[in-house]
């Protein structure tokens, strides 16, 4: 089996990401557990042996530690990605992760999170909306990991702090931005997809979470940001065009209008399905995020899993936007349990068969920038 940080590794990762000092309260590890409509798989299962091995070495190295405790908490698997999270978890003290252990009490998600200085969350289903949210009125600070495997162990042991100053620069150009068009081809066939940017501002994801209320994924490395979905009185959005996504052989072809797909096309059963979803569920075709990853540039590789891949390249989302400062939020979505936030990763090793041709951002002053040439990131 591949091996797990070291103990070592596990307190620098956690030293260079969170940077506790003086005062600080606990560390609290996040652990979703199968149930309902989410069966376990074999990678859910390490997973939490993972976490279990991570929870493990810090208790036995406490006098290291810079928070004031350590705490594991696990609570059933929610409806979908980025749902929001039960109300009370489950405190266990030996994280086994398969049947609580012994000595378990429940307490309320508030309680644990408000008594927490950092959280990490490694779990099937992401919690990185949830989280972001809760931040905001608790005042913790936190790095969530879903779909986390031994695959992406590299990934964390990357120079963080070089890759927060990457992102913050591509922060700053999306800061600038008021629109960004995004060129690809599938299969021989063009698409263009026109991105309002207007009354946004960008987010650097550079794996550095230490400031409340910042959370964000671990392995990280991008700079994202929301198009303007038309929230004001009389100005829609001016997102339009095409957007290809590929879901195993068949290409899918989403309509774009005023910052929503509204339709999807193609000649298979996973169109049929696509066009259904948004039929039945509108805030799903909602345009959420505009993301560019670094983490190619360095040789990281796709895993397939989203977590680590859209750290690679470019990566367009559908769904909620609220954690990341848009207006889409759980409330837009018909159906609780259909509350997704879904990115599109446009890599080769990802979507094989279609390709990036040009990502250029425009400015309010009438030049423009190339931030993709090829699948090559050139900014």
């Amino acid at each position: 089996m591949t091996t797990n940080l070291a103990p070592h590794q596990l307190l620098n990762l956690l030293d260079t990401v969170f940077k506790p000092g003086e005062g600080e309260k606990g560390l609290t590890i996040l652990v979703d557990l199968p149930g309902g409509t989410h069966g376990d798989t074999p990678g859910w299962k390490d997973r939490r042996r993972i976490a279990a091995e991570w929870y493990t070495m810090l208790q036995g190295n406490l006098h290291l530690v810079r928070f004031s405790s350590i705490a594991c908490c696990v609570y059933p698997s929610v409806s979908g990605n980025n749902a929001d999270l039960p109300s009370t978890i489950t405190l266990v003290d030996s994280c086994s992760l398969n049947q609580p252990s012994t000595g378990t009490r429940q307490a309320s998600l508030e309680e644990i999170l408000r008594s927490s200085s950092a959280v990490v969350a490694m779990t099937e289903l992401s919690a990185t909306a949830p989280l972001k949210v809760l931040a905001r009125s608790m005042g913790f600070r936190g790095a969530t990991l879903p779909g986390f495997s031994r695959e992406m162990v590299p990934a964390l042991l990357l120079d963080y702090e070089m890759i927060d100053r990457r992102v913050r620069a591509l922060k700053a150009m999306l800061d600038r931005a008021i629109g960004a068009t995004i060129r690809l081809t599938a299969r021989g066939e063009r698409h263009e997809l026109f991105l309002d940017l207007r009354y946004r501002t960008g987010h650097a994801s550079g794996g550095l979470m230490r400031e409340s209320p910042v959370v964000g994924n671990l392995p990280s490395g991008e700079a994202y940001i929301v198009p303007y979905e038309g929230e004001r009185p009389d100005e829609p959005s001016k997102s339009e065009g095409t957007l290809p996504v590929q879901f195993n052989d068949e290409i899918v072809v989403f309509d774009i209008r005023g910052n929503k797909a509204v339709a999807a096309r193609g000649s298979g059963p996973a169109a049929q399905s696509q066009h259904r979803k948004l039929l039945d569920e509108p805030a799903y075709g909602n345009i959420a995020e505009l993301g560019i990853g670094v983490l190619g540039e360095l040789g990281v590789r796709a895993v397939g899993s989203t977590l680590l891949d859209e750290k690679l390249g470019l990566h367009v989302a559908f769904g909620r936007s609220d954690h990341f400062g848009g207006v889409t939020s759980p409330a837009a979505f018909r159906n609780q349990r259909n509350i997704v936030h879904i990115d599109w990763v446009y890599v080769p090793s990802v979507q094989r068969d279609i390709g990036v041709e040009s990502v250029r951002l425009t400015y309010d002053d009438g030049t423009a920038q190339d931030v993709y040439r090829g699948e090559k990131l050139v900014a």
